[in-house]
């Protein structure tokens, strides 16, 4: 059963209405009930309702009249018709109007719980499908990539931080992972089984973010033709990430203010407050407490927003990540059939590169290298790094046990240092060393030859 979702009945038999709002608390749903349409649709206006019991004939405003405003003001409402067994036409015709089923009177509460369930679950599945339209073509591994000392501080900071409902600010540099932070954290929320939606503020202008995110009444502006859902009560019990949250407009930081302060906002066009309970996740590759020293942003609103605030490392200070990204990536893209593999040269180029653009830089040079390579190694001049940005003395070392590069050195100086270090990680295991590293046994026992690597 789907515990606390929101149910209102609108029947003008008060009596049959208070027992149904009665049975249906028992059950573990929250209910409010009304006694006519007019009623309903002012309830429908002031509060987000996952299921409207409507009774078709009443008094004064029709059921299917009813109808026909519920969908077009909340089209993820699920209505359930309650009819006379003399009124199955009427009742087929709201069907076709978008009624999610109808039920008889007199019907049993088992069967009216299982059709509430039914719908809710409908529901989800609509939500669910809206918020994947927004997802295509986009892949993100399922889990996050990357076992340096540095990434796992971050990912133990965001297991403790799932498990809080506040407010979340994920600063990095563009490309890092910020939105692939935000997501693992709702998924090891107890808001998992709720919408995450992804809203980018430097994607659309201020009129366009203010309707993605609150909604809009029909005919609130020129090309309003219907009334629209905002993203906030799309994500109603689950997680909003704002993606570049520095870029929202200072006219819109007000209303998000209020809306992080009690919940509550407004449709563009409406005069209804509603409310939504969503946990709110930002990110930002700008210095927020400079954007509100410098009057850009919101002081206010930067402490709403920071309750939590969690800093991923750019690639350059976790270079540890680069080969595991790499193999990730290349394990993703290639060919099934002939996938490819980094020669060991390639793989220092790509640990001794400093990766401005981060993760997402490096997914495309693997991306670009893969179809410019030819045969089963990808070599240095495939990966077509740019010279100017290689790691020099500002290179920070992999961990304490790597070599301080404090000038450029040569690919030979840290081909050894990597073998040298792959082989202590697999205690010496020759073979599996060869095989992480893509080249023979005989070839590396050559190269530990030539680079007179010893067994410490």
């Amino acid at each position: 059963m789907s515990k606390n979702s929101k149910i209102l009945v609108c029947d003008d038999d008060e009596t049959l209405s208070y027992l149904l709002k009665e049975q249906l608390i028992e059950e573990g749903f929250s209910v409010d009930n009304v006694y006519d349409g007019k009623f309903a649709m002012e309830a429908i206006k002031r509060k987000i309702y996952d299921i409207l019991l409507l009774d078709i004939n009443m008094t004064e405003v029709q059921g299917d009249e009813v109808l026909k405003f519920a969908k077009e003001y909340n089209s993820s409402l699920q209505v359930i018709m309650l009819t006379a067994i003399n009124d199955l036409k009427k009742a087929i015709e709201c069907i076709k109007m978008g009624a999610y089923d109808y039920l008889t009177k007199p019907y049993q509460l088992e069967e009216l719980v299982f059709t509430i369930n039914k719908a809710i679950e409908h529901k989800s599945l609509i939500l669910e499908n809206s918020i994947l339209k927004e997802k295509v073509n986009k892949k993100l591994p399922n889990n996050i990539v990357g076992d340096s000392p540095q990434l796992q501080k971050i990912i133990n900071l965001s297991n403790k931080a799932a498990q809080s409902d506040s407010n979340i600010l994920i600063e990095g540099e563009t490309g890092t992972g910020k939105e692939l932070f935000a997501e693992y954290i709702h998924k090891h929320s107890t808001r998992s089984n709720k919408p995450f939606v992804v809203i980018n503020c430097a994607s659309l202008p201020d009129q366009l973010i203010e309707s993605e995110l609150f909604g809009h009444e029909r005919g609130a502006f020129t090309d309003a033709k219907n009334t629209k859902q905002g993203l906030v009560e799309i994500a109603n019990g689950g997680t909003l990430f704002l993606d570049e949250i520095g870029e929202l407009s200072l006219s819109l930081q007000p209303k998000l203010l209020r809306f992080l302060e009690n919940g509550e906002y407004r449709r563009i066009g409406g005069v209804s407050n509603l409310n939504s309970n969503v946990r709110v996740i930002c990110a930002t590759n700008r210095n927020l407490l400079e954007e509100a020293d410098n009057k850009n942003f919101r002081r206010d609103l930067l402490f709403r927003l920071n309750v939590i605030t969690l800093t991923i490392p750019p690639l350059r200070d976790r270079r540890d990540d680069i080969p595991v990204l790499a193999n990730f990536f290349l394990e993703s893209k290639s060919p099934i059939r002939s996938p490819k593999k980094l020669s060991t040269k390639a793989e220092l180029s790509l640990i001794s590169y400093n990766f401005p653009g981060n993760v997402r830089e490096l997914e495309h040079t693997i991306e670009r290298a893969i179809i410019f390579s030819e045969g089963e190694f990808i070599d240095p001049d495939d990966l077509n790094l740019p010279v100017s940005v290689t790691a020099k003395s500002t290179q920070v070392p992999m961990n304490e046990e790597d070599i301080r590069i404090t000038e450029i050195i040569s690919m030979d100086e840290m081909e050894k240092h990597h073998i040298a270090k792959v082989l202590k990680l697999n205690r010496w295991d020759r073979t599996q060393t060869a095989n992480q590293l893509g080249i023979s046994p005989k070839t590396l026992y050559t190269k530990i030859k030539k680079y007179e690597i010893k067994q410490e």
